[in-house]
């Protein structure tokens, strides 16, 4: 999924799930996303819906790319985000600091 793409998603109140380790996700995400690290989705997979689609996003792109592929194996709507979190912010886009209690 491209920036541009997940950016539109995004604006249109898309559903977000941050694979990042926690001291990352509290450094600095896209507003409204969730944290779930990557080593527990496959435990976690089951808190996602199946009926709408899961914008999977990390540092860069690459633990998004392997947690979507699990997702996607149990049945979600699972897409990875190119260029992560660091694409998003390099584009200028909102960043949000600090953990959220209610995140998924």
């Amino acid at each position: 999924m491209t920036q541009e793409t997940f950016a539109t998603a995004w604006a249109d109140g898309a559903l977000v799930v941050d694979v990042r380790e926690r001291d990352e996700y509290t450094a600095g995400h896209v507003p409204g996303a969730r944290p779930m690290a990557l080593r527990t989705v496959p435990a976690r997979c089951g808190e996602l819906p199946t009926g709408r689609p899961v914008y999977v996003i990390c540092a860069s792109g690459n633990r998004s790319r392997t947690a979507a592929d699990w997702m996607t194996a149990l049945g979600i709507d699972a897409c990875s985000v190119t260029g992560g979190t660091g694409a998003w912010a390099r584009a200028g886009r909102p960043i949000s600091a600090g953990s959220h209690e209610h995140a998924a």
